[in-house]
């Protein structure tokens, strides 16, 4: 946790109401999300109890299994989930756009895709359970399923791992969102109760919103007094009205509470840079339409060596660009660096717009740039910079001491021998530099999938020729 949450918290604290820790949302909002509300059975690690989704607030819909042990019904109810997310997924594929790439042929992009939303964390993991339980399975054969539920598995577990890669929307968890947003006055752990949490956002701290009988549960666990008193003896009822209603009345709530951390996240104006994150959730959800398009195998239950390595160098990459990009585009954030002295923002008493290094043919334009500044300064000299007011424009720490700051620009000035207009900051003007910048170095170089040495386990099983999947890839299935 930074400096500047922890005060935000003891604020929201001592004040009774959460204190924002962004001015902007860091995330992208559909026009159509598909809010999705899982339960699971207790002291079950995949079987479903119940869900409720859809994308109009006020038509919900509610699946349910009676009888949560029962193989048949547990892989019916992942039908009727599959006739539900399937069209919503697919829908998104009609409209395209072609992209050209530099050294690469041009794809087609979707114009738009797919956002699952669940109440928390936990949502996701069982999300992507769901999806390892049912990618595997086969239409025929022994132990049939369903048509339709191996697809709906392989699209879970793809959106499920699309929520660990950073900055990505396409599954978002509403608890994490929102603690993104604001600092309520409790716990970390706390926070992850969604009416908790968003009483602190909306009126402050209430004991009402603690009580599971007025608001249960988020799932995908249900409350022990309600399994015990009221799920329990309705199961043994065998009554199949009785236990919907039952469940209803668990997932009702939490689908009230969804929209309206929906409504909160869609009254912050969006970032300048959620836009670019979200083009490649595009591109990635039209990859893996294609993939499934052209009869590729499920995802495997684990990573080869090769691919493993690659996924973990894309997600660093991704965690230093997000963070770089969330603080460019909020001050709020910004300001979390400038406290560890990783940034410095101040006001513009000189320059020297037509200051050049070199001689002759080698002589560069290098504009120099004088900011009288309170903040704290730990940067090098040398060190590398960029500005939020100037995205895409280079800067080199020259010195620093006595609260005044000497930069020079070294890119973003355009290709005259004068700077372009507005190029280099004007006198008075108040600017902020960071040594956070975007310039990272590639990726290795990996080795063929086939070239993976014996001390890493060689070619994964799903990599080797012939290879399809049976059921021994769903072992922690609903079997």
């Amino acid at each position: 946790m930074s400096l500047l949450t922890s005060l935000a918290r003891l604020r929201a604290l001592d004040e009774g109401i959460a204190q924002p820790v962004a001015t902007v949302r860091h995330c992208h909002l559909s026009a159509r999300p598909m809010v999705f509300i899982p339960l699971k059975l207790s002291g079950e690690a995949a079987a479903p109890l119940a869900a409720m989704l859809g994308t109009d607030r006020d038509r919900p819909r509610l699946l349910v299994v009676t009888q949560p042990r029962n193989r048949d019904l547990r892989f019916a109810w992942a039908a009727d989930l599959a006739g539900e997310l399937l069209p919503y997924v697919e829908s998104f594929l009609n409209d395209t756009e072609t992209v050209e790439r530099r050294n690469a042929d041009p794809y087609e992009r979707a114009l738009d895709a797919p956002q699952l939303l669940v109440p928390n964390p936990a949502g996701v993991a069982f999300t992507r359970l769901l999806g390892r339980s049912t990618r595997f399975r086969s239409t025929e054969g022994p132990y049939p399923v369903p048509e339709g539920v191996p697809l709906l598995g392989r699209w879970l577990t793809y959106l499920g791992e699309r929520a660990a890669y950073p900055g990505s929307s396409l599954m978002l968890a509403a608890t994490e969102e929102l603690g993104r947003h604001w600092a309520s006055g409790q716990s970390s752990l706390e926070d992850a109760n969604l009416a908790a949490l968003l009483a602190w956002i909306t009126t402050g701290p209430s004991d009402e919103a603690e009580d599971p009988l007025i608001w249960p549960p988020a799932g995908p666990a249900t409350d022990p007094g309600f399994d015990a008193e009221v799920l329990a003896p309705a199961i043994e009822s065998e009554s199949a009205e009785r236990i919907t209603e039952a469940l209803r009345t668990q997932l009702e709530p939490t689908w009230r509470l969804m929209w309206q951390a929906i409504d909160l996240l869609a009254a912050l104006p969006e970032g300048a840079s959620v836009a670019q994150r979200w083009e490649q959730d595009r591109g990635s959800f039209s990859g893996m339409a294609v993939h499934i398009a052209e009869g590729a195998p499920p995802q495997p239950r684990r990573d080869g060596a090769v691919t493993a390595a690659a996924k973990l160098a894309r997600m660093e990459r991704a965690q230093a660009g997000y963070d770089v990009q969330r603080a460019y585009d909020d001050p709020l954030v910004m300001a979390e660096y400038r406290l560890t002295g990783e940034a410095f923002a101040g006001e513009v008493v000189e320059t020297v717009p037509d200051n050049t290094e070199g001689e002759g043919r080698s002589r560069k334009l290098r504009p120099l740039v004088v900011i009288k500044t309170d903040d704290p300064v730990y940067l090098a000299p040398g060190t590398s910079l960029g500005t939020p007011q100037r995205r895409g424009q280079g800067a080199e720490l020259v010195e620093a001491g006595e609260g005044l700051v000497t930069l020079k620009i070294t890119k973003g000035m355009g290709r005259g021998r004068t700077a372009a207009p507005g190029a280099v900051p004007e006198l008075g003007e108040r600017v902020c530099y960071t040594s956070l910048t975007d310039d990272f170095q590639g990726s290795p170089a990996l080795p063929e999938a086939e070239a993976t040495p014996w001390t890493h386990g060689g070619p994964p099983q799903e990599q080797q020729q012939g290879y399809v999947p049976d059921d021994e890839d769903a072992q922690e299935d609903w079997s």
